[in-house]
């Protein structure tokens, strides 16, 4: 059976009316959801560590700044927009003492919670609010009297109105003017993480370099193997987005279709599938968290000098003067908003 599919009319703001929401974070999530909301006519404040340079930003887009403490304090709503591997330092030392009874504690993404980095105790609500979208998409289609779909889930519902509490906050955001589905932390997690490895940035970003190395290998030009292999990539992207893989098979060519559907299954094959399900299992299994867990609290060395080496790959460098050609081709500053706690 198809989920059910929340919409402005299953949500109510006033639920809202007369609580204090506390953003702990003004990163890429953090920004939109307290903007979002605060232009919904609730009231936000933000909590921030006492040397963060988003202070001052939060302060120029009208947002009362505290100490994370302090804003728990005053909060009857306390949103974790902060990266995952930080969220547990934060919420024992400043999170946790300031919590009561009657509180909600609301989160984006639910590794925290759903692999016990965080156990919160048991007389507060926890809940999720996830856009399904980066946070400056989440801030510009509201802005556009639109919005970026989004999951919520329960985790403990004290008060017996946690779901109440979630489609509001939903619909504060704009998530509820394009659709909210319900889901739980475990598949919302899982799959988030799965997606994340397996397809939208691990596997997508192995196959565009790989297929870029074998025709620069083979002595083609890398700049035809950047369009090939990495610009052209948009396009398609562009039409499966808009009308699914059969829609967009729709608009390419005889000869590209065909190739789609008899050489494809040879690039992702029945070994690659294998090695997708291994990579689920280490996902549920807990045993990529304690990874990820492990190299943060290591220093990241691994993580830096993996980055590091795609930073200097060749598709990076002819990209870079590629782009400089196409003035249609938006250069958005991506590192315009912190992403970090900060």
């Amino acid at each position: 059976m198809p989920a059910k599919v929340y919409t402005d009319k299953d949500a109510d703001l006033g639920v809202l009316k007369g609580k204090t929401l506390a953003v702990i974070g003004y990163g890429s999530q953090g920004h939109a959801h307290a903007l979002n909301l605060k232009e919904s006519g609730c009231k936000v404040i933000i909590g921030l560590y006492p040397t963060s340079k988003s202070i001052a930003v939060a302060k120029k887009h009208g947002l009362k700044v505290y100490e994370t403490a302090e804003a728990v304090r005053r909060a009857d709503v306390i949103m974790m927009a902060l990266p995952d591997m930080v969220q547990a330092e934060v919420y024992e030392k400043d999170i946790k003492p300031n919590l009561v009874k009657g509180k909600t504690l609301l989160f984006s993404h639910g590794l925290s919670i759903h692999y016990g980095l965080i156990t919160p105790t048991d007389d507060i609500d926890v809940i999720m609010v996830a856009p399904k979208g980066p946070g400056h998409v989440v801030r510009s289609q509201f802005r556009e009297g639109k919005g970026v779909p989004a999951l919520i889930a329960i985790h403990q519902n004290k008060s017996r109105k946690a779901k109440k509490v979630a489609l509001a906050w939903a619909k504060g955001i704009g998530g509820t003017r394009a659709g909210v589905i319900q889901t739980t932390f475990k598949e919302e997690t899982e799959t988030d993480l799965f997606g994340e490895q397996a397809v939208l940035c691990g596997g997508t970003s192995a196959l565009i370099k790989a297929g870029f190395e074998v025709l620069v290998e083979a002595g083609y030009q890398p700049e035809m193997a950047y369009f090939e292999c990495l610009h052209e990539l948009k396009l398609i992207v562009d039409m499966i987005n808009e009308s699914g893989i059969a829609g967009m098979r729709f608009s390419i060519s005889e000869t590209a279709k065909y190739g789609d559907v008899v050489s494809g299954p040879r690039i992702i094959t029945a070994q690659t599938k294998r090695s997708m399900k291994k990579l689920l299992k280490e996902i549920q299994d807990g045993k990529f968290t304690k990874a990820w867990v492990k190299e943060h609290k290591g220093g990241l060395k691994n993580y830096h000098r993996l980055l590091k080496a795609d930073e200097n790959h060749q598709i990076e460098k002819t990209g870079k003067r590629l782009r400089g050609l196409m003035p249609w081709v938006s250069k958005r500053n991506i590192g315009g908003v912190q992403a970090a706690y900060g």
